[in-house]
Parts: structure tokens; C-alpha cells; sequence
């Protein structure tokens, strides 16, 4: 699959893709004869895990921590697994904040709409 199927696919920009792969947030694409990436199933399963990664909010920088350890071979099972859990707990923490504002947002609107309702009828 080249580079114009997979960012149609995933629905983000070609540049994207090569940004990713320049900075190491997925490993190496192999190229055809003519220099063209041709993504393989694991790019394709690299992508995924990145914008899946990426959309919950994980820094660049464990990312492609993440990538350096898993291309340094089995050896590096415990200290991904430890990276992963970091982040998690990162992210639990932010869903917290994240519900803590939104039940804030929450009464705040109803306060509004109470007071929104009260001039209507004035």
C-alpha cells in the first residue's frame, strides 16, 4: 500500500505519515524499486497504535522512547511494559481532570440556563 492509500485510509495527510516516520514514531517504511513506501500490514498496525497513542494525548517523546525499546529486541519486554503503565496512569489521571471539568461545564450551563429561563420570562 503506498503513502496516498494509507493516508486516505486513515484518514490523515501524506506529510503526516512521512513527519511520523522522519521522527521515529514508526519504524522505518520499506520502499519499493522507485523509492516509493509500501506499507506492509505491521506498518499499517504501527500507524494505528501511533494515532491511537497520539489521540489520548501520549507525548511524542514516549512514543518514540516506546519505538527505540521495541527495536532493541526482546530484552526491552519490562521496560516497555513499565513505559506503557507510566502512561497510563498519566492518562487515568487526565480523565479525571477531564470529568472534573466537565461536571463543572455541567452546572455552570444548567446555573446559566436557569438564569437564561428567569429573564425570558420578565
Amino acid at each position: 500500500m503506498n503513502i496516498k492509500q494509507v493516508s486516505e485510509e486513515k484518514g490523515i495527510s501524506a506529510d503526516t505519515l512521512r513527519y511520523y516516520e522522519r521522527i521515529g514514531l514508526i519504524p522505518p517504511v520499506n520502499r519499493t524499486n522507485g523509492g516509493i513506501r509500501d506499507y506492509t500490514e505491521e506498518d499499517l498496525r504501527w500507524v494505528d497504535f501511533t494515532l491511537c497513542m497520539r489521540s489520548a494525548g501520549l507525548s511524542i517523546e514516549s512514543l518514540t522512547e516506546y519505538i527505540r525499546l521495541y527495536s532493541a529486541g526482546d530484552e526491552t519486554i519490562l521496560a516497555r511494559r513499565d513505559l506503557l503503565m507510566k502512561e497510563s496512569e498519566q492518562l487515568a489521571k487526565k480523565l479525571q481532570r477531564c470529568k472534573l471539568v466537565r461536571n463543572v461545564s455541567k452546572r455552570k450551563s444548567r446555573v446559566i440556563t436557569k438564569i437564561w429561563s428567569k429573564e425570558i420570562q420578565s
